[in-house]
């Protein structure tokens, strides 16, 4: 008992804090920066969206207006099947900068990634969402990442909360911060297991093809470009902006989404468990630990529970005391410091109930449908 104690509890050590410290030491020890400089190469934006019509036509002026040789770049649009008024609205927009690709049947974000990327033929490729504004030199920061030939892919930095009044720092606002501090450490010193999905780019031609169904594109390209032998970099300087809090229910359905794509990720691309995984120790440490947090996290509770002795009875209320402050979060009760801990217990349950689900719905065979 004593022994699955003491295990969940190094997991769980290791994945939150182990991990992050490994991080900074390496990157004391062996930094490798991004010789960055002014670079612009041409670009294809490539954009996936369907039933978007309220707000494509926002997304298209902020994408218009970006800071970059308008004769230098092209934006290209995919509608997956929309049924709102999108393809109207796309072929009003149309012009010697915006081609549309208008698919009749859903067949899901990475088809239509698939189909962008047949006719987006310039040296790099700019991934982004509908939702997300990008600030007007944000692209530009992004391509000076590109003058280091060793950088196959660099990813923006997706900032929760509003332009104008700051970043978010409670619940899901806090998780991502400390997420970008992750990837910050990753990038210091070698490449970033992923990329912010709503603004990312690559060069072209380290894309491949990106297999029917493909829950996280935005994991299965860039690492594939480190496969290639290329860096994946991070570059908190260029931001793009959404929503602090889109509600509790839509937020855990899309945190189930990204989980059960990691799980996802293990049957598309086998090869990120072996040695063509140049990075395979912070893919592991990085997305999978975080698939056994639960367990981890239900086995140190039960087993402090069954333990005798002060000290374990001790963790558990302490556990107990942890999960009670999350409930706070749900009736909105206490004020300052107490709200922002509640904020954050909440969240922290609420990502670990997210990743359960995911392995449910992983083992189930059911797959989370893409639909906006």
């Amino acid at each position: 008992m004593r022994w699955f104690f003491w295990s969940s509890v190094a997991v769980i050590a290791y994945t939150y804090f182990g991990y992050p410290a490994w991080l900074w030491v390496r990157g004391r020890w062996k930094s490798a920066p991004v010789r960055r400089a002014e670079f612009l190469p041409s670009i294809s934006i490539v954009m996936v969206v369907r039933n978007e019509m309220a707000i494509l036509d926002r997304k298209l002026r902020n994408l218009l207006s970006l800071n970059y040789p308008a004769d230098k770049c092209e934006i290209v649009i995919v509608s997956d099947g929309s049924s709102d008024g999108t393809e109207r609205a796309l072929r009003e927009h149309a012009s010697s900068r915006i081609r549309s690709v208008l698919l009749t049947e859903a067949r899901g974000k990475a088809a239509g990634l698939n189909e962008a990327l047949n006719i987006a033929t310039n040296d790099v490729v700019v991934f982004t969402d509908a939702r997300q504004e990008i600030e007007s030199g944000a692209l530009q920061l992004l391509m000076e990442n590109f003058a280091d030939p060793s950088v196959g892919c660099a990813s923006g930095e997706l900032l929760l909360g509003d332009p104008h009044a700051g970043e978010s720092a409670r619940g899901v606002g806090l998780y991502w911060r400390m997420e970008k501090q992750i990837r910050q450490a990753e990038s210091a010193s070698g490449s970033v297991v992923g990329a912010t999905g709503a603004f990312y780019a690559v060069r072209r031609k380290l894309l491949v093809s990106v297999p029917v169904d493909t829950i996280l594109d935005d994991v299965f390209i860039p690492m594939n470009v480190v496969r290639q032998g290329f860096r994946v970099v991070f570059d908190e300087r260029a931001h793009a902006w959404d929503l602090a809090s889109q509600g509790t229910g839509r937020e855990f359905a899309r945190k189930v989404r990204t989980l059960t794509g990691n799980y996802q990720l293990l049957q598309l691309a086998p090869w990120l468990l072996t040695r063509q995984n140049p990075i395979r120790f912070e893919f592991v440490s990085h997305k999978l630990c975080r698939l056994i947090m639960p367990f981890a996290l239900a086995t140190t509770l039960v087993t402090s529970a069954l333990l005798s002795g002060a000290f374990f009875r001790t963790l558990l209320l302490l556990q107990l005391a942890f999960y009670a402050l999350g409930l706070l979060a749900i009736v909105q009760a206490g004020r300052g410091l107490l709200a922002r801990g509640a904020d954050a217990a909440f969240t922290f349950v609420l990502l670990n109930v997210a990743a359960l689900v995911a392995f449910a719905k992983f083992v189930s065979g059911r797959k989370p449908v893409w639909t906006r």
